[in-house]
């Protein structure tokens, strides 16, 4: 087990740290011409390698999500149309920013049913995994299932309470609301008829998370509860040592539905839960082996 405060961020390859916002919402212009014929190729062995990949491992509302919507397998989709087929949908867009945003920012569209996303694509060497998020992240990854009630009203929830926390000033809060968004949207499983499935953005878009997540003996397996979740450190730069199954995709209207504040004030006080922890409290599906972890511990520990 290791501490989130113990691990050390990846440079970010768009160096955005001082990065300076020309307006207010961080949106940008996404500047789709100038993308080069090698970065629709990546995205195009991406999006081929990823549609083959999840067939039986992610869930069913996600495949659907991908033949409904329907989303360009050539190229790197233009938000601007995009956004259009989107909204016909569910009400939702996508809207281009630079990469990372504060959290502020982040939450304010979700609770305006926008979805922001980079404009970057990885290299070539990154194909497998890639640390920070990239627009083939933040598009296939999430936007098949914003088409969709059960998870585009959970997310904007989501950013509704966070605005809320951000305006009162409520940091605690703000954290754990992080937290449910991470584990849920970026990291979920969920348990199907067929099988355990996952929906979480960060695994659908990776070859190496939808194998780690679904196939391998190292990480906890933990049926999701909020308060649990909410209690429970994260870390977006690396594979995951815990991951939370729903019981089926129809619990994100219960969890939507939450009184965040009244549960943050509950669990005022509560020791946070570390990475790769379980608790007697837990309802383990798995008891991961954390070897994927503990080979990278003493890299984490020099940097």
């Amino acid at each position: 087990m290791s501490s989130q405060k113990d691990l050390v961020a990846p440079a970010d390859p768009l160096n955005l740290e001082n990065y300076q916002p020309e307006r207010p919402d961080w949106t940008i212009d996404q500047g789709w011409e100038r993308y080069t014929d090698q970065e629709h190729a990546t995205w195009r062995t991406l999006y081929q390698r990823m549609t083959k990949l999840m067939k039986g491992r992610a869930c069913e509302l996600f495949e659907r999500g991908i033949k409904e919507l329907p989303m360009d397998s050539e190229q790197i989709p233009n938000f601007v149309e995009l956004s259009e087929r989107l909204y016909k949908h569910s009400g939702w867009t996508v809207v281009a920013v630079p990469g990372l945003v504060p959290d502020n920012v982040f939450f304010e569209h979700l609770a305006n049913r926008r979805f922001p996303s980079g404009c970057y694509i990885r290299r070539p060497h990154e194909m497998d995994y890639q640390e920070y998020p990239d627009v083939f992240h933040d598009i296939f990854g999430h936007i098949p299932l914003l088409m969709y009630p059960l998870m585009g009203d959970f997310i904007q929830s989501c950013g509704k309470a966070a605005v809320k926390a951000h305006q009162l000033n409520q940091t605690d809060l703000l954290e754990r609301i992080a937290r449910l968004y991470w584990y849920i949207v970026e990291v979920g499983l969920v348990q199907e008829e067929d099988g355990l499935r996952s929906f979480g953005a960060a695994i659908a878009s990776s070859e190496k998370e939808i194998l780690f997540a679904l196939e391998d003996r190292s990480p906890n397996l933990v049926k999701f509860d909020a308060r649990r979740v909410m209690r429970s450190e994260f870390w977006i730069y690396d594979l995951q040592q815990t991951y939370f199954v729903l019981n089926n995709m129809n619990d994100l209207i219960h969890i939507a539905q939450l009184n965040l504040e009244s549960l943050a004030a509950e669990l005022a006080g509560t020791p946070d839960i570390e990475l790769g922890e379980i608790t007697d409290e837990d309802a383990v599906i798995q008891c991961g082996t954390l070897h994927y972890h503990e080979q990278k511990q003493p890299q984490a520990t020099a940097a």
